[in-house]
């Protein structure tokens, strides 16, 4: 009973994860009020659970056999699940091959693989509705550059509320035309004062490290791109990628390791790795790991083997999973300040 409550609470929140990094939303999902009404062979295949998404009630019916039938088969019994609920029903399942995807959008069935695809053809309208109106927050947002200096300045010790962009910028391997763009963003948005002495400019800000995180949290993003599953070559060197994700979490905190490490890495590590031969997968298979493509570098502070915590923070800022969050309240206590 247990080891079945916990399993749906991790679909839950996989779900959950998975719709607020691709869409941007956070719907809450919960029991379904009808699933014990539903027929025994429905019950058996799915678990049945139901959310609100872009103003529409949608059930997702979540795969738990270990042995799925064939696709004609599910397709009918979504089709009498959706009939008996008279709402929209999407299939989500944990691994789904290529083929198996390529046929189920050929038939327009809706779909979601938690951190790999999202297929909503019923809610195709009200998506692009949605993309077309860009929030407030995202219009706001720092760019992946000016936060990654930003963070920088914040991680150092001593804390210094006067500082060289330049200097930063150079530190960051990044050109003059992002540095000139991170000044214009940080001042802005009210985080800095520019003051120039001869031809340097220092930003100064009259707030402590703490202040200046709290006051930029909302126009800071997850600094994930997006997850993939990778398997090294036979015989390859160990990479030295920095741990992230529930990996990294689980070093500051209480929190379990979680049975795939995971790893992130910035845009020049994934074309290295590509071109020695790391091979992706559609889901985890012994030996395996996952890897975070990350906006911008994940090695902010030296000598670690673990991304920042401020960084780490923004990554997981959306997971509904208690254990995570309490274990992010563990992590503040290694915030620099």
């Amino acid at each position: 009973m247990l080891d079945k409550t916990r399993a749906k609470r991790d679909d839950d929140a996989a779900v959950h994860a998975y719709l607020h990094e691709t869409l941007g939303v956070a719907p809450k999902v919960r029991a379904w009020a009808g699933s014990g009404k539903l027929p025994y062979f429905l019950q058996e295949a799915f678990e049945v659970r139901e959310l609100k998404l872009l103003d529409r009630q949608i059930l997702l019916a979540i795969d738990q056999r270990a042995d799925r039938p064939g696709l004609a088969n599910v397709r009918g019994q979504l089709d009498k699940l959706r009939q008996l609920a008279g709402m929209p029903v999407v299939y989500v399942t944990r691994t789904l091959a290529s083929y198996e995807r390529k046929r189920l959008i050929e038939q327009k069935v809706p779909f979601l693989v938690p951190g790999n695809q999202l297929y909503l053809p019923e809610l195709g309208i009200d998506l692009r509705e949605y993309f077309r109106k860009p929030s407030v927050a995202a219009q706001t947002a720092l760019s992946p550059a000016t936060q990654a200096m930003l963070i920088a300045v914040l991680l150092r010790r001593p804390w210094r509320a006067e500082w060289q962009p330049a200097e930063v910028v150079g530190e960051l391997g990044y050109t003059p035309m992002t540095l000139s763009r991170a000044v214009k963003e940080l001042t802005a948005a009210g985080i800095a004062t520019l003051r120039t002495e001869g031809r340097v400019r220092w930003l100064h800000t009259e707030r402590t490290a703490a202040q200046t995180w709290e006051h930029a949290r909302p126009m800071l993003r997850s600094p994930v791109k997006r997850r993939v599953w990778m398997l090294p070559p036979p015989k390859s060197r160990p990479r030295p990628l920095r741990l992230a994700g529930l990996s990294a979490l689980a070093r500051f905190s209480m929190l379990s390791e979680p049975q795939w490490p995971t790893y992130a890495v910035a845009q020049a590590e994934w074309k290295a790795a590509t071109q020695a031969g790391f091979e992706t997968l559609p889901e985890p298979l012994p030996g395996a790991c996952e890897w975070e493509l990350w906006h911008y570098s994940p090695a902010l502070v030296r000598d670690s083997d673990t991304v920042d915590p401020l960084s780490l923070t923004l990554s997981l800022q959306g997971n509904p999973d208690e254990r995570v969050q309490l274990a992010l309240d563990e992590l503040k206590g290694r915030f620099p300040w």
